[in-house]
């Protein structure tokens, strides 16, 4: 492979922001919630490479013929591989896709397929478009893209704030994480956060029935969360991490009343995922660091927190949550996935065709 733009590279990234940009002229897109990936072909040879720089390629085998058909001859394009279903974006069945057998990858390939969702072109043919604003980027893809099919896609833009702040609420269904902002006279610049995304954040109250420490030793690295279902089984939903040292230290006396010696008699004493009930608990191996730590320690689940969150995927938050406060008024029993706001999922053919 021999291309202006050689793997690896590290994308660009953006900064969050709770209110949506409108200074200066801007591209506004829906963010896609998936893995970031960017496609190098050259002729028949194709490389996915992630955000970390790492190759997503044999994990996505049924994206290389439609990308040959949809790409140019040379090119270099950052997206996102997504899963869409009729319900919405599933991550969930993406992160099923890291898995060392390849007979498994080469099922879930057949039942569950991924699509491309482009938004930038860093190269084509013999041309770096690094350098170039981003209104010539995007008018370099959208003419590179004019003949694509599914399941490769371009992603929809706007430049009209109005029309972003709809996608932001309309499109959340879908899976979407929120809307991104970025500058027309913007090069692409690896690794750097020059991009703004405006991203859902809401607030649950959760049963904290467990707790991790810091890698450092003695002092609290993050909070289990958990929320009741109907049938008042206690779903282990996240955790809260978004703490400073200094609290972290103050944490180990808070939640020291509700230390257990041992899981008998918690909810959560099996380490099963799934339970037998459906619920999901702590415990599993880390699907992306197999040598992580991921021993807990149970705590009674007789005390509430408020945390602030983007979106649930399934039944579990898809991203960590923020620590807002301790809720002594709240019982424990009263935090259940009613609670919590339920979108209608968009149509996907919505949000591709917009």
């Amino acid at each position: 492979m021999r291309l202006p733009v050689m793997p690896p590279i590290a994308p660009m990234l953006a900064k969050a922001s709770k209110t949506l940009p409108r200074a200066g002229e801007l591209l506004y897109e829906p963010k896609w919630d998936g893995f970031r990936c960017v496609v190098f072909r050259d002729g028949p040879e194709i490389e996915l490479g992630s955000r970390n720089e790492r190759p997503l390629t044999r994990y996505f085998p049924e994206l290389l013929d439609p990308l040959r058909q949809s790409l140019p001859g040379r090119a270099v394009v950052d997206g996102e591989i997504v899963i869409a279903t009729e319900t919405g974006l599933d991550f969930d069945a993406l992160l099923q896709r890291i898995h060392p057998a390849a007979s498994r990858v080469a099922m879930l390939a057949e039942t569950t397929p991924a699509s491309f969702v482009a938004f930038d072109m860093l190269a084509v043919g013999e041309t770096d478009l690094r350098p170039m604003p981003l209104r010539d980027r995007r008018k370099a893809l959208e003419e590179a893209l004019s003949g694509a099919a599914p399941p490769v896609h371009l992603t929809p833009t706007t430049t009209d704030a109005g029309v972003a702040e709809d996608w932001f609420s309309r499109f959340e269904g879908a899976g979407l994480d929120g809307v991104v902002a970025k500058s027309l006279e913007l090069p692409y610049r690896e690794n750097e956060r020059v991009m703004t995304k405006v991203k859902h954040e809401r607030t649950a109250d959760c049963v904290v029935a467990g707790f991790r420490w810091h890698k450092s030793g003695g002092i609290v690295g993050s909070l289990l969360l958990g929320l009741f279902d109907d049938k008042h089984v206690l779903h282990h939903v996240g955790v809260t991490a978004s703490f400073t040292m200094g609290r972290r230290r103050e944490l180990v006396d808070e939640i020291a009343p509700y230390r257990m010696a041992d899981l008998t008699g918690h909810p959560w004493q099996h380490w099963a995922v799934p339970t037998e009930t459906g619920g999901r608990v702590p415990g599993a191996p880390s699907r992306w660091n197999a040598g992580k730590d991921l021993g807990w320690e149970p705590l009674r689940p007789e005390v509430a927190c408020e945390v602030a969150y983007d979106h649930l995927q399934g039944d579990r938050f898809r991203h960590g949550t923020t620590f807002r406060r301790w809720r002594p008024d709240r019982r424990p029993q009263s935090c259940t996935y009613d609670q919590l706001e339920v979108v209608v999922p968009a149509e996907l053919s919505v949000v591709f065709g917009a």
